[in-house]
Protein backbone atom coordinates (compact mmCIF):
# COMPACT_ATOMS: atom_id res chain seq x y z
CA UNK A 1 0.00 0.00 0.00
CA UNK A 2 1.33 3.49 -0.93
CA UNK A 3 0.50 7.23 -0.68
CA UNK A 4 -1.18 8.51 -3.67
CA UNK A 5 0.47 9.07 -6.95
CA UNK A 6 -0.53 12.60 -6.64
CA UNK A 7 -1.83 14.16 -2.56
CA UNK A 8 -3.35 17.13 -4.20
CA UNK A 9 -6.93 15.86 -5.28
CA UNK A 10 -7.09 14.20 -1.83
CA UNK A 11 -5.45 17.15 -0.26
CA UNK A 12 -8.28 19.07 -2.30
CA UNK A 13 -11.64 17.31 -1.70
CA UNK A 14 -10.62 17.21 2.30
CA UNK A 15 -10.38 20.95 2.35
CA UNK A 16 -13.92 21.17 0.99
CA UNK A 17 -14.60 17.83 3.86
CA UNK A 18 -17.49 20.15 5.38
CA UNK A 19 -19.56 20.29 1.72
CA UNK A 20 -20.20 16.25 1.31
CA UNK A 21 -23.23 15.18 2.16
CA UNK A 22 -22.07 11.41 2.05
CA UNK A 23 -18.06 9.56 2.59
CA UNK A 24 -18.20 6.13 1.38
CA UNK A 25 -15.29 4.41 2.25
CA UNK A 26 -14.65 1.41 0.52
CA UNK A 27 -11.31 -0.39 2.81
CA UNK A 28 -9.26 0.09 5.89
CA UNK A 29 -6.52 1.71 3.50
CA UNK A 30 -8.89 4.32 2.19
CA UNK A 31 -9.92 4.98 5.37
CA UNK A 32 -6.09 5.47 7.13
CA UNK A 33 -5.08 7.39 4.00
CA UNK A 34 -8.05 9.50 4.57
CA UNK A 35 -7.15 10.27 8.28
CA UNK A 36 -3.25 10.77 7.50
CA UNK A 37 -4.48 13.61 4.82
CA UNK A 38 -6.98 15.10 7.22
CA UNK A 39 -6.26 18.52 9.20
CA UNK A 40 -9.45 18.50 11.30
CA UNK A 41 -11.43 14.84 11.50
CA UNK A 42 -14.29 17.59 12.71
CA UNK A 43 -14.99 19.04 9.41
CA UNK A 44 -16.96 15.81 8.75
CA UNK A 45 -19.97 16.59 8.77
CA UNK A 46 -22.24 14.37 6.17
CA UNK A 47 -23.21 10.98 6.69
CA UNK A 48 -20.83 7.99 6.41
CA UNK A 49 -20.82 5.01 4.65
CA UNK A 50 -18.72 1.67 4.88
CA UNK A 51 -18.51 -1.33 2.64
CA UNK A 52 -18.03 -3.93 5.47
CA UNK A 53 -17.03 -5.44 8.79
CA UNK A 54 -13.70 -3.82 8.69
CA UNK A 55 -13.61 -0.66 7.52
CA UNK A 56 -16.67 0.20 9.87
CA UNK A 57 -14.46 -1.24 12.44
CA UNK A 58 -11.68 1.56 11.67
CA UNK A 59 -14.08 4.42 11.09
CA UNK A 60 -15.46 3.67 13.97
CA UNK A 61 -12.00 3.48 15.89
CA UNK A 62 -12.08 7.04 14.85
CA UNK A 63 -15.05 7.31 16.98
CA UNK A 64 -17.46 8.45 14.04
CA UNK A 65 -20.70 7.19 13.54
CA UNK A 66 -21.64 4.71 10.25
CA UNK A 67 -24.98 5.43 8.90
CA UNK A 68 -24.89 2.66 6.04
CA UNK A 69 -23.26 -0.80 5.48
CA UNK A 70 -24.03 -2.88 2.76
CA UNK A 71 -24.86 -6.33 3.95
CA UNK A 72 -22.44 -8.18 1.29
CA UNK A 73 -19.65 -6.23 1.10
CA UNK A 74 -19.34 -5.37 -2.73
CA UNK A 75 -19.92 -2.56 -4.65
CA UNK A 76 -23.46 -4.01 -5.76
CA UNK A 77 -24.60 -4.55 -2.43
CA UNK A 78 -23.22 -0.74 -1.04
CA UNK A 79 -25.58 0.73 -3.79
CA UNK A 80 -28.47 -1.22 -2.28
CA UNK A 81 -27.53 0.03 1.20
CA UNK A 82 -27.90 3.37 -0.20
CA UNK A 83 -30.95 2.68 -2.78
CA UNK A 84 -33.43 4.66 0.16
CA UNK A 85 -31.39 7.35 0.23
CA UNK A 86 -31.68 10.20 -2.20
CA UNK A 87 -28.55 11.11 -3.12
CA UNK A 88 -29.88 13.49 -6.01
CA UNK A 89 -28.01 16.62 -6.10
CA UNK A 90 -25.74 15.77 -2.77
CA UNK A 91 -22.09 15.67 -2.59
CA UNK A 92 -20.32 12.81 -2.43
CA UNK A 93 -17.20 11.62 -1.41
CA UNK A 94 -15.31 8.26 -2.36
CA UNK A 95 -11.83 8.15 -1.39
CA UNK A 96 -10.49 5.00 -2.82
CA UNK A 97 -7.80 2.75 -4.52
CA UNK A 98 -6.12 4.19 -7.41
CA UNK A 99 -7.30 1.29 -9.19
CA UNK A 100 -10.93 0.41 -8.56
CA UNK A 101 -13.89 -0.59 -10.67
CA UNK A 102 -16.44 2.21 -11.73
CA UNK A 103 -19.97 0.44 -10.32
CA UNK A 104 -19.97 2.98 -7.55
CA UNK A 105 -19.62 6.41 -8.95
CA UNK A 106 -21.27 5.91 -12.15
CA UNK A 107 -24.77 4.46 -10.29
CA UNK A 108 -24.49 7.31 -7.82
CA UNK A 109 -23.88 10.03 -10.93
CA UNK A 110 -27.13 8.17 -12.69
CA UNK A 111 -29.31 8.65 -9.71
CA UNK A 112 -28.07 12.40 -9.44
CA UNK A 113 -25.57 12.48 -6.81
CA UNK A 114 -22.10 15.05 -7.36
CA UNK A 115 -19.29 12.57 -7.13
CA UNK A 116 -16.29 13.29 -6.16
CA UNK A 117 -13.54 10.00 -6.84
CA UNK A 118 -10.33 10.77 -5.33
CA UNK A 119 -7.14 8.22 -5.65
CA UNK A 120 -6.34 7.85 -1.67
CA UNK A 121 -4.01 4.96 -1.55
CA UNK A 122 -2.53 2.76 -4.38
CA UNK A 123 -1.67 -0.90 -4.30
CA UNK A 124 1.72 -2.24 -5.92
CA UNK A 125 3.49 -5.24 -5.86
CA UNK A 126 6.23 -5.88 -3.38
CA UNK A 127 9.68 -5.69 -4.64
CA UNK A 128 11.10 -8.78 -5.46
CA UNK A 129 8.11 -10.21 -6.02
CA UNK A 130 9.25 -12.86 -8.27
CA UNK A 131 11.68 -14.20 -5.98
CA UNK A 132 9.28 -14.35 -3.20
CA UNK A 133 6.53 -16.24 -5.18
CA UNK A 134 9.35 -18.46 -6.58
CA UNK A 135 10.15 -19.24 -3.19
CA UNK A 136 6.73 -19.95 -1.73
CA UNK A 137 5.36 -21.79 -4.50
CA UNK A 138 8.86 -24.56 -3.93
CA UNK A 139 7.06 -25.35 -0.26
CA UNK A 140 3.97 -26.91 -2.38
CA UNK A 141 0.80 -25.01 -1.03
CA UNK A 142 -2.44 -26.88 -0.97
CA UNK A 143 -4.36 -23.48 -1.03
CA UNK A 144 -3.24 -19.71 -2.06
CA UNK A 145 -5.47 -17.24 -0.58
CA UNK A 146 -6.19 -13.94 -2.88
CA UNK A 147 -7.72 -10.77 -0.99
CA UNK A 148 -8.13 -8.98 -4.10
CA UNK A 149 -8.11 -8.51 -7.96
CA UNK A 150 -4.84 -6.90 -7.99
CA UNK A 151 -2.90 -9.61 -6.15
CA UNK A 152 -4.35 -12.05 -8.79
CA UNK A 153 -3.04 -9.51 -11.26
CA UNK A 154 0.80 -9.30 -9.24
CA UNK A 155 0.81 -13.00 -8.60
CA UNK A 156 0.11 -14.17 -12.27
CA UNK A 157 2.27 -11.44 -14.00
CA UNK A 158 5.38 -12.95 -11.13
CA UNK A 159 4.64 -16.75 -12.22
CA UNK A 160 3.10 -18.30 -14.56
CA UNK A 161 -0.45 -19.17 -14.53
CA UNK A 162 0.37 -23.09 -15.05
CA UNK A 163 2.63 -22.75 -11.97
CA UNK A 164 -0.34 -22.67 -9.87
CA UNK A 165 -1.18 -26.55 -11.63
CA UNK A 166 -2.75 -28.37 -8.19
CA UNK A 167 -2.60 -25.21 -6.17
CA UNK A 168 -6.42 -24.33 -4.69
CA UNK A 169 -7.21 -20.84 -4.97
CA UNK A 170 -9.04 -19.29 -2.27
CA UNK A 171 -10.28 -15.86 -2.47
CA UNK A 172 -11.59 -13.05 -0.33
CA UNK A 173 -15.14 -12.46 -2.62
CA UNK A 174 -16.95 -12.51 -5.83
CA UNK A 175 -15.14 -10.07 -7.54
CA UNK A 176 -11.75 -11.45 -6.78
CA UNK A 177 -12.63 -14.63 -7.84
CA UNK A 178 -13.99 -13.77 -10.95
CA UNK A 179 -10.57 -12.16 -11.69
CA UNK A 180 -8.78 -15.51 -10.66
CA UNK A 181 -11.26 -17.44 -13.53
CA UNK A 182 -10.18 -14.94 -15.74
CA UNK A 183 -6.37 -16.60 -15.69
CA UNK A 184 -8.22 -19.95 -15.59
Amino acid sequence: IRPPADPEPLKRALAQLCSYDWVIFTSVNGVRSFVDHLDDLRMLRGKVCAIGPATRAAIEALHIKVDRMPEEYVAESLLEALQKDDVAGKRILLPRAAVARDVVPAELTRRGAIVDVVEAYRTCAPENLGAKVTEALSRKPHWITFTSSSTVHNFVAAAARDALAGVKIASIGPITSGTAREYG
